[in-house]
């Protein structure tokens, strides 16, 4: 019997009994769509979210100070960025500074969160300036009161989005400034974050559920209306050449070690953003295979009930098998064909199960407005594991039935 006949006969014995086929096949169906669905959605959760940690610098290291140990006088200071940025090894860097207060036009008014720092700020956080331009030198050292805003708060604002040259009234511990808005940037990868996120923030400070917008300004107009004398707890810089990315953070914590005569503290940690992209999409690599594992569990079961029915289709038809093997079938070919049908039985409950998989992937990414990331290890574990499952849970009922001695099986009823 060649390979053609046994696929004939494997499809005509599904066909016969359809109901019972389904509902063999429902545990691979279960087992492989949630597989591909767990797979599907880790990897393209994991290609964003790397992918915007990415966008706003790999190349980048954070200094951040231990605000529960250090004391005033050992934040970092205006100083300290000048003399970390006279090192020869670094090329850009920038205090952080994230303030909330209240923006208002025309149109509207609104919870602000305005970001700040000096004008390298548009280098370490990878800032893509859409319409106009990022704040210079000569604005910063006079106090200028400019910004940007983000193309998403623009259309908030002002109801559309080209809106350099117009005007916001920015709040913030009871002062108050109009901003002349030099520049709109695109918030997907500036800080990793849009207004929606900042719309339910709100209630944590007292406001509404109103339209955020999402500014950046100078340090220098943000530490007048906080009335700072510019102390920070994180400072982003960039060297000149990304090989010494390590030892231009190590360079720039030994200044400030010097400056505040604190050596060997632990008040300070140098976190290089790359190894922490690389760590991060290890965990997410980690976690969703381990999830995965856990669901293909069911996988298992469903072997399992392939296997019972497969015995049971071997005793429905023993003397079918009797009267091949009295024609001279082979025991080899009575094994071939009862596993071929249990492969056949699980790779078109694998084919379902990936195809429903990927459904829903992509109802979940669409919901949760991520990437669809469908790779072909993914067709390749749906079909590998469908087949994988057939062959080892059908060898045992194609045995069984190949064993069968003629003339015992012509006896059954």
């Amino acid at each position: 019997m060649n390979f053609k006949e046994n696929i004939r006969i494997a499809i005509f014995s599904i066909k016969t009994n359809m109901m019972r086929s389904l509902l063999t096949m429902l545990g691979i169906i279960i087992g492989v769509s949630s597989v591909i669905a767990i797979i599907t959605v880790g990897n393209g959760g994991r290609d964003y979210i790397v992918g915007m940690i990415r966008d706003i610098g790999s190349n980048v290291v954070s200094i951040n100070v231990n605000t529960g140990k250090a004391a005033a006088g050992e934040y970092i200071t205006n100083d300290d960025v000048k003399n970390i940025k006279a090192l020869d090894m670094v090329e850009y860097v920038s205090p952080i500074v994230v303030s909330f207060g209240n923006a208002e036009t025309e149109k509207t008014q609104s919870l602000a969160m305005a970001f700040s720092g000096t004008v390298d700020y548009a280098k370490v956080m990878n800032i893509s300036v859409k319409h106009g331009r990022f704040y210079n030198q000569d604005e910063y050292d006079a106090t200028r009161n400019v910004a940007l805003i983000s193309t998403i708060s623009a259309y908030e604002m002002f109801g559309y989005e080209n809106c350099v040259n117009q005007h916001i009234d920015f709040s913030l511990n009871d002062k108050s400034v109009r901003l002349k808005v030099i520049g709109v940037f695109d918030i997907t990868g500036a800080i990793g974050t849009d207004s929606s996120s900042l719309m339910g923030a709100s209630s944590m400070f007292g406001g509404t559920a109103m339209p955020a917008c999402i500014l950046i300004m100078p340090g220098s107009v943000i530490n007048v209306l906080m009335d700072s004398q510019g102390y920070y707890d994180i400072l982003y810089l960039m060297s000149k050449n990304d090989k010494d990315l390590d030892s231009a953070g190590n360079a720039a914590l030994n200044v400030i070690y010097s400056r505040h005569n604190n050596a060997g503290s632990d008040l300070y940690e140098v976190v290089n953003m790359a190894t922490f992209i690389d760590l991060l999409d290890n965990v997410i690599k980690i976690f969703t295979a381990f999830i995965a594992a856990v669901s293909g569990i069911s996988l298992v079961v469903g072997g399992i009930g392939v296997m019972n029915i497969m015995l049971v289709s071997v005793t429905e038809r023993t003397r079918e098998i009797g009267i091949r093997k009295a024609l001279g079938a082979k025991t080899s070919t009575i094994l071939f064909q009862f596993l071929t049908e249990s492969v056949i039985l699980c790779l078109i409950g694998g084919v379902i199960g990936f195809v429903i998989g990927v459904g829903g992937a992509t109802a979940v990414s669409a919901y949760m407005d991520i990437p669809l990331k469908v790779k072909f290890v993914t067709v390749a574990i749906a079909i590998g594991f469908s087949s994988a499952v057939g062959i080892f849970f059908g060898i045992y009922p194609a045995k069984r039935a190949a064993k069968l001695p003629p003339i015992e099986a012509l006896r059954r009823d």
